[in-house]
């Protein structure tokens, strides 16, 4: 009585409603604690918190569990009695959204309102309830809009041979229906323009100089999601730094970050965005001393801080199967230990996962700041020596400086002066410009393009020699 008697004092809240008699309108209640964090209700209890109470037997207590059974999903509710009060303990559902033949209503407050569309979906798609890749895309057309070559390329590295049925292929993809009507999974893998179609279906890869503010490359991607991860993953291998060790007559390329850290991140930021969101994009950023990969979209419903790493749960789980059949993924459930083993192996630290309801984001930092200080002041990577040319002839005279200009055109294709302002941030202008003259007079580069956007390309002869 003493409980009953705190809980009367306090009044109704978020979590607690008072009704002075049964009838069919508190389903509403219970659909809006279930929708919520869960609640109680008071049966024989005024609006002012002044106990009435009310004649209670099984006949009252079967048509309350019946009204908790008629909302859909079903309610699991408790029953209690507090003196001549009913109580009705309804728990926070785990089937959300739930409605009652009045509608969808959630906890405000004090008060159980009803839900507008827009709030209904936002519900379904946080819990999970509404899948983003499995709904129908009205707008897609078969086959007008179908890519041929994009879908022989998946049969390919998907290793499936027979091609005699395209459409009972597709069909038992799971990426359309009998009708042909397709999924935004099946638009997002097989689309000619993705884009067309869906807002969120890009990525965007990025290069950075010493700051945000300073952006030397950028390329947005619409390739359908197989394209959109290979070409990403392209991207930060041509933009990342190579160092090189020579203990024979071969050497080791050693690159700033394992493949297999930036696949895994790439492929989990595609797989795992919140496609719903079309403000803003999967982001693939190569920084000078650091590379990151951000997608919208937080934890998918049922990970936790605690459980993060160790559980696996999809937002996106018919673009998993398909993805599951190529080789990008290997095990779902096991992409967050793969990335933090590659960087250990590669004497790294383990990378950095932030998160939160809005993004997700997975970065790493290159080995040390020792090496990179190194890098930043010399442009050598830390294992050659200043005075051993990387694949230059040794009657080739170049400096250190210069020595890193020719391998970093080599392997991205070209070269901006901003970059190489921003490598050698130490050294003069007219340093730098020596540096570049002398390579011209080499013949060994050319300068192509405008005054302002033209960049520094190898020549047939700088070719040749690297």
């Amino acid at each position: 009585m003493t409980e009953l008697k705190d809980i009367l004092n306090i009044g109704e809240g978020y979590k607690i409603e008072f009704k002075e008699r049964l009838s069919k309108d508190i389903s509403k209640e219970m659909v809006a604690f279930a929708n919520s964090l869960g609640g109680r209700i008071f049966l024989g209890v005024d609006d002012s918190g002044k106990a009435k109470g009310m004649r209670i037997d099984n006949k009252v207590k079967s048509r309350v569990q019946d009204i908790a059974r008629k909302c859909d999903p079903p309610i699991d509710i408790k029953l209690e009695e507090m003196e001549n009060v009913l109580v009705i303990h309804v728990p926070e559902g785990k089937n959300k959204p739930y409605s009652c033949s009045s509608g969808f209503y959630l906890r405000q407050g004090p008060n159980s309102q009803k839900m507008a569309r827009d709030e209904i979906i936002s519900l379904a798609v946080s819990e999970g309830a509404v899948r983003f890749d499995e709904q129908i895309n009205s707008r897609f057309e078969y086959p007008e809009d179908f890519d041929t070559s994009k879908f022989d390329h998946y049969l390919k590295m998907a290793k499936i041979d027979d091609t005699k049925n395209v459409e009972e292929l597709l069909l038992n993809l799971g990426v359309c229906d009998r009708e042909m009507a397709f999924t935004n999974a099946g638009v997002l893998f097989f689309a000619k323009e993705p884009y067309k179609f869906l807002k969120s279906s890009k990525v965007v890869c990025c290069l950075f100089g010493h700051s945000r503010a300073t952006i030397l490359d950028r390329k947005e991607l619409d390739l359908g999601v197989i394209g959109n991860i290979e070409e990403s993953i392209t991207y930060v291998a041509r933009h990342i730094d190579v160092k090189f060790e020579i203990k024979s007559l071969r050497r080791k390329e050693i690159p700033d970050y394992p493949e297999e850290f930036y696949r895994e991140a790439i492929v989990n930021a595609v797989l795992h965005r919140d496609y719903f969101d079309t403000m803003g994009d999967v982001v693939v950023e190569v920084h000078i001393n650091s590379l990151r990969m951000t997608n919208p979209g937080g934890l998918a419903k049922g990970l936790d801080k605690e459980s993060f790493g160790k559980l696996s749960r999809l937002r996106n789980k018919l673009m998993a199967d398909l993805l599951l059949r190529t080789d990008f993924v290997e095990k779902l459930g096991t992409g967050i230990s793969r990335m933090r083993k590659a960087c250990v192996q590669a004497g790294l630290q383990e990378p950095n996962f932030e998160f939160n309801k809005h993004n997700f984001d997975i970065s790493a930092r290159k080995k040390s700041a020792e090496a990179t200080q190194q890098d930043k002041d010399t442009g050598v990577p830390v294992n050659v020596p200043v005075n051993v040319p990387v694949n230059v002839p040794v009657n080739v005279p170049v400096n250190s400086r210069q020595k890193w200009m020719l391998m970093r055109i080599k392997n991205t294709g070209s070269i901006q002066i901003d970059e190489i302002k921003g490598k050698f941030d130490t050294v003069t202008g007219r340093t730098i410009k020596r540096d570049i003259n002398g390579l011209k007079r080499m013949g060994l580069i050319i300068f192509e393009g405008s005054a302002k956007t033209g960049r520094y390309v190898l020549t047939e002869k700088g070719r040749s020699l690297l």
